[in-house]
């Protein structure tokens, strides 16, 4: 048997999922008004993966290397308490984050899709990638969605780590109304 764990052992773990942005909660696209403003779309069903992992009790943050007032609207509505936004250190903003949390970085989860989002993937337990990101990310991840960045990919990460904390069924089911 192999000591390595597996994707699933891996996100049974998870305490704390963070999120990158551009590219993984939106399809990386940025578009910019003439005034200079920057628009972003997010996907619906990824908003809902994120507000059931805190219904879980799964912490979740974004650390992002961007700074943006819809960002940080998308962040309360899907009620993500940990924000950090124009970070260009995301490796030494996760140190500091899992400190503050009393959270160990193998309890840690991180979605990213580019080479600034590396240091704090080869660093948690669980490094995720959208199906888009980067070859060099995908080749370190320890799983890979198969939807693209803003086209539900959270939402795929999210729901696995949800069966592998066997909380899935029970979220479903009070969704149903059961």
């Amino acid at each position: 048997m192999s000591a390595a764990l597996t994707a699933a052992e891996r996100a049974s773990r998870v305490e704390l999922m963070i999120f990158d942005v551009d590219g993984v909660l939106t399809d990386g696209g940025l578009l910019f008004t003439a005034a200079g403003d920057t628009m972003k779309s997010f996907n619906s069903l990824d908003g809902h993966g994120v507000k059931l992992l805190g219904e879980a009790g799964i912490a979740t943050a974004i650390i992002t290397g961007r700074r943006s007032e819809i960002v940080a609207a998308r962040a309360k509505e899907m009620k993500i308490a940990h924000l950090f936004q124009g970070v260009e250190n995301k490796r030494a903003v996760f140190d500091d984050l899992i400190a503050s949390l009393g959270i160990a970085a193998d309890a840690c989860g991180y979605m990213g899709d580019d080479w600034p989002d590396l240091p704090v993937m080869l660093r948690c337990g669980f490094a995720a990638a959208p199906a888009n990101a980067h070859p060099d990310v995908i080749a370190r991840a320890h799983w890979v969605a198969e939807a693209r960045g803003g086209h539900g990919a959270v939402r795929e990460v999210c729901d696995a780590i949800l069966r592998a904390q066997r909380r899935y069924d029970a979220l479903l089911a009070a969704a149903c109304g059961a």
